[in-house]
């Protein structure tokens, strides 16, 4: 009697076995910005992975990737004009918003899944962006104004992106998705969200990420003024002052 209870609890305590599984993988875990870099490109190879148990699936998969650099505090003003000038009228912050959001999939959104759902799941811009507005406001009727105005201008800017046709099947089990970063895209680590779905029900979700840092000469003297800074700013000074004398005398009058 002991023994069986003992194999009830464990076989109710094990994790549910997933009937799909991902396997990922990117073209490079780092990208280096150097004084002329006008972006990247980087390919995201995926393998589903199914039970040999589960019986086949009469639908097609859909594949929906959430690209996400680093977070940070952003502020949104409202410029009126009073007169002759134009001043800020009104603003707000929003609190730990990616820097870069792509979202990457096999077709349009909706055509995935529901809005409730896309929510829920935070995929596409609209749900990684959620609404802030004040805080001494219960209700803040002019926050979704300043919410589409950021979303508008990281687009212009090229830092939020959607991309329904980004996401290719190479057969049944395997895809790959395109993936752009722009040249004015920030320092920092890059999170990398794949969600599987199949008639707008999510199966499986798995994660990855790639870094963007410095690299070539201005890497090196990023870390020297870091780890050496007495011989950086000697040496900075050194440099000014050498520049200087040169100056007067390439400048000089006789």
């Amino acid at each position: 009697m002991i023994a069986r209870l003992l194999l009830l609890v464990l076989a109710f305590a094990a994790p549910a076995a997933r009937a799909e599984q991902l396997l990922l993988s990117l073209s490079a875990e780092r990208i280096s910005i150097t004084s002329n870099f006008t972006g990247a490109d980087l390919a995201l190879f995926g393998a589903i992975e199914r039970d040999g148990a589960t019986v086949a699936r009469a639908s097609t998969y859909d594949v929906v990737v959430n690209v996400r650099g680093p977070r940070g505090s952003v502020v949104v003003r409202e410029k009126s004009a009073i007169g002759p000038f134009w001043l800020n009228a009104d603003q707000r912050r929003y609190i730990a918003i990616p820097a870069f959001i792509a979202t990457l999939s096999n077709r349009p959104l909706p055509q995935i899944a529901g809005d409730l759902m896309l929510q829920k799941l935070t995929l596409g811009v609209d749900a990684l962006v959620p609404p802030q507005g004040r805080r001494t406001d219960i209700f803040d009727p002019d926050e979704p104004n300043f919410r589409q105005a950021l979303m508008r201008l990281r687009r212009a800017e090229g830092l939020f992106v959607e991309n329904g046709q980004a996401v290719t099947f190479l057969s049944q089990n395997a895809f790959r998705a395109a993936i752009r970063i722009p040249g004015t895209a920030p320092l920092g680590r890059y999170d990398v969200d794949v969600t599987l779905l199949a008639d707008g029900v999510p199966l499986t979700r798995d994660s990855i990420a790639f870094t963007v840092i410095k690299g070539g000469v201005e890497q090196r003297l990023a870390t020297a003024s870091r780890e050496r800074g007495v011989l950086y700013g000697l040496a900075t000074a050194l440099m000014a002052l050498s520049l200087g004398w040169l100056a007067t005398v390439i400048f000089r009058r006789d």
